[in-house]
């Protein structure tokens, strides 16, 4: 059976969909294609268990909506799987409709992704998809639809059966076969098949790498805290859920994208990153496999997480690139979203990260419904005096959004701060719910965050510590990202 994990074209004025493998979606002018782990471990499965799959990425291809579609007319998959969030549910709908329009062999579409796990009732009655995947693991549950299809495809008794998790028509009845699950074993999961999923088309344009050709693991299923209430992967992913693959499969691929994709810097996208024993056993692996002198690695980690002895093995190890998420640093505000860390954890872990010779990036949001000018300032206020002192390499801005399915989406629907639920306005561009700061005033600080980049004292650093090629180049990469950001965070952007 053919099967294509398609994300098709979405032409805006608001620039390039962030859809891939991204946990807040966003519109960039400069964009950053980022390889989608759980959809790339769906075709490797399929492709293992004897499938034909087609790896079909329009958007980091650069295709037109026309050329995607008769490239998809020529390839005549029998399924047809598409991730979608939030911000471009209602675009995916209109392409479902073009698709059984168009191709007139009928196939089989799917959705999975964390919008439509929250609401999949939603997409059944607004679209004419067939099938729905709901959860996290919806690489095993796409092994599991397309050999119960192909089964029936032959009329004959099978032992095949829908795992919990799926939403489809049967006699023109909305059925589910119940609540997803979270129980696969991921040490079944083979390496990826990189060729067949294209990463080349992520190795490059991508914000995270200092080094290319980059590329994407995924050692968790996702975060092992899994409680931030903002966090729309939560959906997919709860905390009590989390599971890694075996150490042993983590550094077999590290060696597969070294030896045969001459890759030079990795990034694993899990939620965050094994910590104890299991990080332990990683960094003495790669260092004793010298994987640590032929590439370098990054990571999303949490504040509070490790002791300084840990950030320093991690640096033996040759990690670079630590991905934090603080959000805001006020304590009222962490406290509400569930984070789990104290303000005075923030500023330790990003010295101690700093110290043992990492490079700390953060992530910080602004425009919560109870947070006033001042307590918003205070966030910037606290970006700019890292970046001033030399403790922070990069941060991401983002504007809250309360995604439908998390906690804060229910508190903010319960309390009447929704102000919107057109969901093409979840996408960052402006704030859907009430809040003490104007939707002005969140833009600006938006901006105001990136800019903190732009102090002399910290732009002179990094000139001064510019020591190849690869220097040089990576500044003028996270320059024009930079200046793009703030563009895109501009007033009727």
């Amino acid at each position: 059976m053919k099967i294509s994990i398609s994300y098709p074209p979405l032409k805006s004025d608001k620039g390039i969909p962030l859809l891939s493998q991204n946990r807040q979606f966003q519109w960039f002018k400069n964009p950053t294609y980022i390889y989608p782990m759980v959809p790339a471990y769906a075709a490797s499965l399929l492709k293992a268990h004897g499938h034909e799959v087609f790896w079909d990425d329009g958007i980091a291809e650069s295709l037109s909506f026309e050329q995607w579609l008769r490239r998809l007319k020529r390839e005549k998959p029998v399924v047809i799987a598409i991730e979608s969030k939030t911000p471009v549910i209602k675009r995916h709908w209109h392409v479902i409709g073009e698709i059984k329009r168009e191709c007139e062999w009928n196939p089989v579409v799917v959705l999975f992704g964390d919008h439509v796990t929250a609401l999949p009732e939603e997409s059944m009655l607004n679209s004419d998809v067939d099938y729905v995947l709901t959860g996290g693991d919806y690489d095993f549950l796409m092994l599991n639809l397309c050999n119960c299809l192909e089964e029936r495809a032959k009329a004959e008794p099978s032992d095949f059966q829908l795992e919990p998790g799926f939403w489809f028509r049967k006699d023109g009845k909305i059925q589910n076969t119940g609540t997803f699950g979270l129980d696969h074993d991921l040490s079944n999961l083979p390496i990826i098949d990189r060729n067949l999923t294209r990463w080349e088309l992520y190795a490059f344009k991508n914000g995270n790498f200092k080094f290319t050709p980059g590329a994407y693991t995924m050692a968790g299923r996702d975060c092992w805290w899994g409680k931030c209430s903002f966090c729309s992967w939560t959906t997919l992913y709860p905390g009590t859920s989390y599971r890694t693959v075996p150490v042993e499969h983590q550094i077999e691929e590290v060696g597969h994208l070294i030896r045969d994709y001459k890759v030079r810097e990795i990034f694993d996208d899990s939620g965050c990153f094994p910590k104890g024993e299991w990080l332990q056993r990683f960094c003495q692996g790669i260092i004793s496999k010298g994987y640590n002198k032929q590439a370098v690695f990054g990571c999303n980690m949490r504040v509070g997480a490790l002791d300084s002895d840990q950030w320093k093995l991690m640096k033996q190890a040759n990690f670079r690139f630590i991905l934090i998420g603080l959000e805001s640093v006020n304590q009222d505000t962490l406290d509400r979203l569930n984070k789990g860390i104290r303000v005075a954890q923030i500023e330790k872990t990003i010295k101690e990260c700093k110290t043992a010779g990492l490079m700390p990036h953060i992530t910080t949001m602004v425009g919560y419904p109870w947070e006033s000018k001042e307590e918003a300032e205070r966030t910037i206020s606290f970006a700019k005096r890292m970046f001033t002192q030399g403790y922070i390499d990069s941060l991401q801005a983002t504007i809250v959004v309360p995604y439908p399915g998390t906690p804060l989406f229910e508190e903010a629907t319960r309390k009447g701060w929704i102000l919107t639920k057109d969901w093409d306005d979840y996408d960052m561009k402006q704030s859907v719910w009430k809040s003490p700061v104007t939707n002005d005033d969140v833009l600006c600080y938006t901006q105001d965050l990136y800019k903190a980049a732009l102090s002399p004292s910290f732009i002179g650093r990094k000139v001064v510590s510019i020591r190849s090629m690869d220097d040089f180049k990576f500044l003028l990469r996270a320059g024009s990202k930079v200046l793009a950001h703030i563009a895109d965070f501009r007033k009727n952007a």
